[in-house]
């Protein structure tokens, strides 16, 4: 990806900690300061990637509700 690039994950329907593996390894592939926007569904696994990826240093720009799932948009660092 290029610098600043977004990029689109949907992790809907993935269980954890699986979710959480795919989400770290889509950001090992992108560049400082590219934008992952994963889909996610509600609940645990929203709060456990998001957790997750905050604590390895990942910069948190968006967490929102969408139509049963979960939207979250991360600056790799």
């Amino acid at each position: 990806m290029s610098q600043g690039a977004v990029k689109l994950i949907d992790l809907r329907g993935v269980c954890c900690p699986t979710n959480f593996v795919k989400a770290k390894l889509a950001l090992e592939m992108a560049d400082s300061g590219d934008i992952l926007r994963f889909y996610l569904d509600e609940g645990e696994p929203e709060q456990n990637v998001a957790r997750s990826l905050e604590a390895e240093g990942h910069k948190m720009l968006e967490s929102r509700k969408a139509d049963g799932y979960c939207i979250l948009s991360i600056e790799k660092v």
